[in-house]
């Protein structure tokens, strides 16, 4: 989990407008630093099966909102996985 702060932090350097927290370049930030953080986590723990499968449902949930984004907003979505350094 993101503590407040640093969520703050991600939701203002990928906002579209003032005031946005749930656009799909918001939401694919904050996903993409929790499975991040989670990915950690499983390093160390690897048999913690929970986490694996919030995980894995994480990315699943990232996925569709980048294909959202993709067919939406083609140069939005080139944008953010550049910065995110994400496989297009």
């Amino acid at each position: 989990m993101l503590i407040k702060a640093k969520k703050d932090k991600i939701i203002k350097k990928y906002r579209t407008h003032e005031g946005d927290t749930g656009s799909p370049q918001v939401q694919i930030a904050l996903l993409t630093f929790e499975v991040e953080a989670l990915t950690k986590h499983l390093k160390a723990h690897r048999k913690d099966v929970s986490s694996r499968r919030g995980l894995i449902k994480m990315v699943s949930d990232r996925r569709k909102l980048m294909k959202y984004l993709q067919r939406e907003n083609t140069a939005a979505y080139e944008a953010i996985v550049k910065e995110l350094e994400l496989k297009g």
